[in-house]
């Protein structure tokens, strides 16, 4: 008798639900995804216990008809694809048809549904199998609920993480759905509990200022661009907001939020020197292009996809982000006064938020169940209560105002206008702080045309570094100066790093490929496979002046390198230009430059300790006036930092 046979639906279907369904947050995505899908306009989500318990998606979408309820359920079975060419043109979110009969296979499943021709039908499935289906009263659109998630499968059950983690994924995906479809009203409660609720105003910066707060809201640049195959849009916060990883990096394809190395690295190549190594920007970035030119099919959970023409997207990326901040003053500010009138800004919409919270609160102990009363009393209850702090805390940074999150007795068209008041409200202020340049550089040198103070700053030079009278220095490490709006701290090697930096980078492009030798040659023996990927970049590296020469079997010597390496340095850099080379498989001249004039920059800098006249260092900030980027070393470290009057003044209590 033969050994292969076929598997049982059942089982197929929990080995499938194995890749799609991997915890509660997989099965919030896939339901979140088909209510999109459904052109809702309103969709809800209720988790108990982070889902493990019971997840609740409710849509206004157009519903499923009766005669497709019965597939609903089954594998492969979909409205969104046809033949074969419909897979090269996905414009929804799903696709496959497999989210729902994987999700049907590891819980208990009741869909309540109702079209607008068609009266409401319920349907419960157990373990991938409609068990029972009666009419039902149901609005239009479809309210899905998941319970018992992989009660059959407790293998899979041990590995849930802890209530706090998976609530965390929820809200991440939830969050990032929020973001790429603004124009849709989307809430999570969580054990009764609001996380977030948007206003489906079409705003992304309002729904970003839900998510990351108003400090991080006020701070977002605009950008966007086009090349014949892309359209671009999004927001970048101010280098001051980075963060010390990739997770508050967005990128969206046609409204599908994705994971993409190359993308990511075109952000980072976009703040380039603005942000130090190991720090991370907040952003977010949609991308629409020809469905054509995307394979989202080629990762089970369709966060992965391929990309064509993904050099010429890059590049794009790299360039409107740096155009976003080519133009804007960078300097951070420890501004007591701004965060004072913000406050003042916020008192009424804050009393308003705590008068409903009271009101909320009186309406949900009296109509609260039984079963909520044990939950609220058992040990469960407090952490999410503190996971759900935490989670605030770390997006909010301790200091950043939510804005106000209600529930159903709410006006929604209420709270568009108070969270849209606030947002312009915090704008003015904003703008009131940061004069256009030009006029703010007028403002810093009017009345102070005709002096001519010994070590002032020239006002002739850049307006993105405002005019400033050197007044000391302190430890030998950092120039203190001053103007009409307050202080400012300068560290003079970051900042003379970044005047050589420049001078370095532009000279050094200028530089023909003239050649110094070297008295011993160095030698270099490679494996086989790494033998072919130097014979075929040999060329390329003969360009920048690299020149291998055979010396018998896989050796190669090199006994000369460019003029524009430092000499000092010569030796590593070709090490690390030949490796390159083997990793990358091409060899990127403008890289091995960039690094060659941040060395070259840092090492012939100022340093720490080292007096300056004051003609010095007011020469010094001249020259980084004039810079393109004046605001961070190559490192990303500050070179500036401002101290504002009103602060100085509340340092020394002179206003309480």
């Amino acid at each position: 008798m033969g050994k292969i046979k076929e598997l049982q639906t059942s089982l197929a279907n929990k080995i499938a639900a194995g890749e799609v369904v991997e915890r509660p947050g997989s099965v919030v995505k896939e339901l979140l995804e088909n209510a999109i899908d459904a052109q809702a306009t309103e969709i809800n989500i209720e988790v108990v216990q982070s889902g493990v318990e019971s997840i609740r998606v409710v849509d206004n979408g157009t519903g499923i008809a009766i005669e497709d309820l019965g597939l609903v359920f089954h594998r492969h079975a979909t409205s969104k694809l046809d033949q074969d060419d419909d897979l090269f043109h996905i414009r929804t979110l799903g696709f496959r048809g497999e989210a729902l009969a994987s999700i049907s296979s590891v819980s208990k499943v009741t869909l309540k549904t109702c079209t607008d021709n068609e009266e409401g039908q319920e349907i419960y499935v157990e373990n991938g199998e409609i068990l029972n289906q009666k009419p039902a009263k149901a609005k239009r659109g479809t309210d899905i609920l998941v319970e018992s998630l992989f009660y059959n499968t407790p293998a899979r059950l041990k590995y849930i993480k802890s209530l706090y983690t998976e609530l965390g994924k929820i809200t991440d995906i939830v969050n990032r759905m929020a973001m790429s479809h603004p124009d849709i009203r989307i809430s999570l409660i969580s054990d009764g509990k609001t996380i977030i609720k948007t206003n489906g105003s079409g705003r992304t910066n309002e729904v970003m200022a839900e998510i990351y707060g108003m400090k991080v809201a006020k701070d977002l640049v605009h950008i966007t661009g086009d090349t014949s195959d892309y359209h671009l849009e999004g927001y970048v916060a101010k280098p001051e907001h980075s963060r010390s990883n990739k997770h508050y990096i967005s990128i969206f394809i046609n409204g599908r939020y994705i994971k993409n190395f190359l993308l990511n690295k075109a952000i980072q190549e976009g703040y380039h020197t603005l942000l130090m190594i190991g720090r991370f920007p907040i952003c977010y970035i949609n991308i629409e292009m020809d469905p054509i030119l995307v394979d989202v099919n080629v990762h089970p959970t369709k966060l992965e996809v391929r990309l064509s023409k993904e050099d010429q997207l890059f590049e794009l990326i790299v360039e409107k982000i740096r155009e976003a901040f080519q133009d804007r003053i960078l300097i951070p500010q420890n501004d007591m006064d701004k965060i004072t009138k913000k406050n003042k800004v916020l008192d009424k919409f804050e009393q308003q938020k705590m008068d409903f919270e009271k009101r909320k609160q009186h309406q949900h102990e009296l109509q609260q169940q039984s079963r909520y009363d044990e939950i609220q009393g058992d040990e469960i209850s407090e952490p999410q209560s503190e996971m759900q702090t935490r989670y605030n805390t770390n997006h909010t940074q301790n200091d950043e105002v939510q804005s106000t999150i209600q529930e159903t007795d709410f006006n929604n068209d209420d709270y568009v206008k108070s969270q849209r008041a606030l947002l312009n409200e915090m704008e003015t202020f904003e703008q009131q702080s940061t004069l256009p340049h030009n006029d703010q550089a007028d403002t810093f040198d009017q009345g102070i045309a005709n002096q001519d103070i010994k070590g002032s700053v020239s006002k002739d030079a850049s307006r993105r570094v405002p005019y400033m009278e050197v007044v000391g220095q302190v430890h030998g490490t950092y120039i203190i100066a001053q103007n009409e709006q307050g202080m400012y701290m300068i560290d003079q090697h970051a900042a003379q790093e970044r005047i050589k930096y420049e001078y370095f980078r532009d000279k050094i492009g200028e530089v023909s490929n003239e050649i110094q030798n070297l008295l011993i040659p160095l030698t270099f023996h490679f494996s086989k496979d790494e033998l072919m990927i130097i014979n075929q970049h040999k060329e390329e590296l003969d360009k920048v002046g690299v020149h291998l020469e055979p010396f018998g079997g896989n050796d190669y010597i090199v006994d000369s390198y460019p003029v524009w390496f430092p000499a000092s340095e010569a030796e590593e850099i070709i090490k690390d230009m030949i490796e390159y080379v083997l990793e990358h498989k091409k060899v990127n001249v403008k890289k091995i430059r960039e690094e060659a004039a941040i060395m070259m920059s840092c090492k012939q800098s100022i340093k720490a300790n080292h007096y300056l006249k004051n003609n010095e260092m007011a020469d010094l900030v001249n020259q980084l006036r004039e810079t393109e980027d004046p605001f961070t070393c190559p490192h990303g470290r500050p070179i500036i930092i401002n101290f504002s009057n009103y602060e100085l003044e509340r340092l020394f209590k002179r206003i309480i």
